[in-house]
């Protein structure tokens, strides 16, 4: 395809679109406009995108994560953490696609280690996600990258698939 990956952060209404194109192609669960611009208005710096550019300049949207980071309160089995803080800054992965023209190229790995440093340079101590049970390419990833399967959530989504939520610990 002769073109290079450059990935950047949400900027303006004009990034949303193509990145809410990208989502609707891979995610089965539907989301409104307002759910969009939750993330993206109030954690622009969490929501990435990859972008396809080619030798003319041309700029194609192929790639897009959408996070958030919250305070959570602190649990009894989260020691490994400062015994004094009485919250944990938790990251969250609430979506991830890629173009299927451009799978297998690590864009999506990429768009997950960017959105994880990003998180760790606000102060996330964890992040979380949601997979579906069945899609073994995702779960290898997120695996590979150390995150491990915490909890198995039945009938999660809307078309009734069990989901994994999975946990990484920063």
């Amino acid at each position: 395809m002769g073109s290079t990956i450059v990935y950047s952060a949400y900027e303006t209404e004009s990034d949303l679109l193509p990145a809410i194109k990208l989502i609707e192609c891979d995610l089965s669960e539907p989301y409104s406009i307002y759910t969009y611009r939750f993330f993206v208005h109030q954690w622009p710096q969490l929501c990435l995108l990859a972008h396809s550019v080619d030798a003319q300049g041309a700029s194609t949207c192929v790639g897009v994560i959408i996070c958030k980071l919250e305070a959570h309160r602190r649990r009894m089995m989260d020691t490994h953490f400062d015994d004094e803080r009485t919250s944990l800054m938790r990251g969250y992965i609430g979506m991830v696609a890629v173009d299927k023209a451009y799978r297998k190229r690590g864009i999506g790995r990429s768009l997950v280690v960017r959105a994880i440093e990003a998180m760790r340079g606000c102060g996330a101590d964890e992040v979380t996600l949601e997979a579906e049970v069945e899609n073994a390419g995702a779960l290898a990833m997120y695996e590979s990258l150390g995150f491990i399967r915490e909890k198995r959530l039945f009938r999660y989504y809307i078309s009734g698939v069990d989901a994994y939520r999975l946990k990484l610990w920063l």
